[in-house]
């Protein structure tokens, strides 16, 4: 992957289009923001997977981010918290919480990060 500078930050050409990143909000994705979607995504993607070997089906799936961070260290991320909203039929709670550690521990973004950021997983299931 090649990363460019240009006057509003950094970009990338990639196979699905082009990745703007910029400290400044209105012109790219925030690099903070790139991490924790990563984090988010890799965990769901894990969690999904796990299910379908199990032969559980979702129907649907919402992780709501919210990050902790310390100013006062350059704005370094302290914790994350990822609250999935799960749709689907017969979930079980016990077993979507086994299942939850195990994609924790299957997700390489999730373990890439684990001894400088507190990754705190929770669901609900409608």
């Amino acid at each position: 992957m090649d990363i460019q500078w240009n006057q509003n930050g950094f970009h990338a050409d990639l196979a699905f289009g082009r990745l703007d990143i910029s400290s400044r909000e209105e012109a790219g994705f925030r690099p903070y923001q790139l991490m924790i979607a990563s984090i988010a995504a890799c965990s769901g993607t894990v969690l999904h997977n796990i299910l379908e070997k199990k032969r559980i089906q979702l129907k649907d799936m919402i992780i709501q981010a919210k990050e902790e961070r310390i100013p006062e260290e350059a704005g370094r991320i302290k914790s994350i918290h990822l609250h999935f909203i799960l749709k689907g039929e017969h979930l079980k709670s016990d077993q979507i919480q086994k299942t939850l550690r195990m994609a924790l521990k299957n997700c390489a973004m999730a373990r890439s990060v684990e001894n400088s950021i507190d990754i705190k997983e929770t669901f609900e299931i409608q």
